[in-house]
C-alpha cells in the first residue's frame, strides 16, 4: 500500500506546526514564517514492523556493567578549543559550531584536521565547497593529512551510508543547512530537513560511537538557523563570536554535556588561519591610552580563567530631550541600572547627558563582577577626571550603591599582579580571601561604595592601603 501524504504548515523560526496557515506563528510571534511542507505518513503496519526491530536491536544495561575505556577523548592541538569542549572530543558527540558568515566556522574544522590526521581517519563532507576548491583551502592553511578524506555531497542518506562503510574516527559535516532528505519533500535549509538530518546523524553517531561536527548559519538575529530544537539534539554547542572586521575571535560554549558552559576559547584570524591566543588580556589591553578619561580596566572570570578587558565610557551632552544610552558588549538594561544607580545614590548626574560603553576587542562582558569598572568609566568621563593606569577594579554594585563581594578574588587579584598592575579596587568584603603574600606586591583597596572607589582610582583618597 503506498504512503499517504500529508501537508503542514511549518514555522521557519521555531518549528511550530499546524493544518492550516497562519499569517503571524501562535508559536513565536513572527509574521509570514508559516511555510507549507508535504510529508509522507508510513503505513501502521510497516511502523510496527520497525518498532519490533528497534526493540529486539536495543537492550539496557545496567551501570555498572558499561566499561570505560582509558582513551575518552581525542584532543584537538588547540588547547583553546579543547578547554571549550571540556578536555578534548568525547567518543560519539554531537558538537554543532555556530557563527556569523565568514568567523572562521570551517576554518577551525580544517585546520584541527591536520593534528586529528595524525593518527586518526577523518571524513569531511561539504555541501558548499566542491572537492578542488576544499583542496585549495586546505592548501593555504598547510592541512596536507593522509587520513582526511573529504566528500563533496548533500544527501544524508548517502553520507550515512559512506559513514557506515568506512567507519571513520571523526566526522565533520559543513554545513547542516545544506543537507537533504530525500524523503522529505521540503526543501534544503527548512526546519524539517535541519532537524530530521540532525537526527540521522545523531543516531548514527551514537551507535558507531563517533564523534561529528556540525556547522550551522545563523540568522540575523545570531541564533542558529531553523527551530531551537536543533540546539537540543546535539551534545555541545559551541558559537564564534566577534566582528569579521576584527582579528580576534572568541568561541563559547552555550551548551556542552561533557563539559563546563562558562569556558571561552580566544583566537586571533592570520592569513594561515586560526591561531590561538595564550594570553587573552595582554592583547585585549594593548594599545589602551594613557592619561584619557572615560576608560577603566576590568577582570572578568570566563569559567576558571581571568580575563582583563578595557572598558571605555563616554558621557557628552544630549542634543535631544530624551538622552541616549548605548552599550557595545554589555547589557544595556545593566547599564541603565547602573546609571540609575549613580545619579540617585552616589550624586553622578547622567539624566541630561548621553552616556556610551565599550567594551575593547569585541569581548561580551555578562559577570556583576565588571559593574564596578562600568561605573567608574562612566564617572570618569563625566568628570573628565582621568583615572590610574595601573589599576584594575571588580565589585557588583548593588541598588543601594553599595558594592559587594564576587567570588574567585584570589584568582583576578594574582592576574593583575602578573600583567603589572599595583593597584586593585575590590569589595571590602573580599580582602579577608587574600592572603598577606599577594598584598605584596599590589596595593588593595577595599571599597564600601561607588564614590569611594572612584576617589581611589583618582588617587584623592584618604583610604589607608589595606
Amino acid at each position: 500500500m503506498p504512503a499517504k501524504s500529508k501537508s503542514l504548515y511549518v514555522c521557519s523560526e521555531c518549528g511550530f506546526e499546524s493544518a492550516k496557515w497562519y499569517g503571524k506563528c501562535p508559536g513565536c510571534g513572527q509574521w509570514n514564517t508559516m511555510n507549507e511542507e508535504v510529508r509522507q505518513i508510513e503505513p501502521a503496519a510497516k511502523a510496527a514492523v520497525r518498532s519490533e526491530q528497534y526493540r529486539e536491536r536495543v537492550r539496557p544495561l545496567l551501570l555498572r556493567d558499561i566499561a570505560l575505556q582509558d582513551e575518552q577523548r581525542y584532543h584537538t592541538g588547540l588547547s583553546e578549543l579543547d578547554r571549550v569542549l571540556g578536555g578534548g572530543i568525547v567518543k560519539g558527540s554531537i558538537v554543532l559550531l555556530g557563527g556569523d558568515p565568514g568567523i572562521g566556522k570551517s576554518t577551525i574544522l580544517l585546520q584541527i584536521c591536520q593534528y586529528l590526521g595524525q593518527q586518526l581517519r577523518i571524513l569531511y563532507v561539504s555541501g558548499e565547497e566542491s572537492q578542488r576548491q576544499l583542496k585549495l583551502r586546505a592548501a593555504r592553511l598547510h592541512v596536507d593529512s593522509d587520513n582526511l578524506y573529504v566528500m563533496a555531497e548533500t544527501d544524508i542518506e548517502s553520507i550515512i551510508e559512506q559513514i557506515k562503510a568506512d567507519k571513520p574516527d571523526v566526522v565533520m559535516i559543513d554545513s547542516i543547512q545544506t543537507m537533504n532528505l530525500s524523503q522529505l519533500n521540503s526543501s534544503p535549509g527548512s526546519v524539517t530537513q535541519v532537524r530530521e538530518c540532525t537526527n540521522a546523524l545523531m543516531r548514527t553517531g551514537k551507535s558507531l560511537e563517533i564523534p561529528i561536527f556540525i556547522v550551522g548559519h545563523v540568522n540575523k538575529d545570531g541564533a542558529i538557523a531553523g527551530p531551537k530544537v536543533l540546539e537540543h539534539i546535539v551534545d555541545a554547542v559551541l558559537y564564534f563570536e566577534g566582528d569579521r572586521q576584527m582579528t580576534y575571535r572568541i568561541l563559547r560554549a552555550v551548551k556542552n554535556r561533557y563539559g563546563s558552559t562558562n569556558e571561552i576559547g580566544v583566537f586571533q584570524m592570520e592569513g594561515n588561519g586560526l591561531q590561538e591566543v595564550e594570553n587573552p588580556s595582554m592583547l585585549l589591553l594593548s594599545g589602551r591610552p594613557k592619561n584619557v578619561s572615560g576608560t577603566c580596566v576590568a577582570c572578568s572570570m570566563e569559567g576558571t580563567r581571568p580575563i582583563l578587558a578595557e572598558i571605555q565610557g563616554l558621557a557628552t551632552a544630549s542634543s535631544f530631550g530624551n538622552p541616549r544610552r548605548m552599550a557595545t558588549g554589555f547589557d544595556y538594561n545593566r547599564l541603565s541600572l547602573i546609571l540609575a544607580v549613580l545619579e540617585k545614590r552616589a550624586g553622578y548626574f547622567f539624566s541630561n547627558v548621553d552616556a556610551y560603553l565599550n567594551v575593547v576587542g569585541g569581548l561580551r562582558l555578562d559577570e556583576p563582577a565588571t559593574d564596578l569598572a562600568v561605573a567608574m568609566a562612566l564617572v570618569s568621563s563625566l568628570k573628565d577626571v582621568a583615572l590610574s593606569e595601573d589599576a584594575v577594579a571588580f565589585g557588583e554594585v548593588g541598588l543601594a550603591g553599595e558594592i559587594r563581594s564576587v567570588p574567585h578574588a584570589l584568582a583576578r587579584v594574582r592576574e593583575a599582579a602578573r600583567l603589572g598592575f599595583r593597584t586593585c579596587i575590590l569589595p571590602r568584603s573580599n580582602l579577608k580571601s587574600i592572603p598577606e603574600a599577594e598584598r605584596q606586591s599590589i596595593q588593595l583597596y577595599g571599597v564600601r561604595d561607588v564614590r569611594e572607589a572612584f576617589a581611589c582610582l583618582t588617587g584623592d583618597s584618604a583610604h589607608s592601603r589595606v
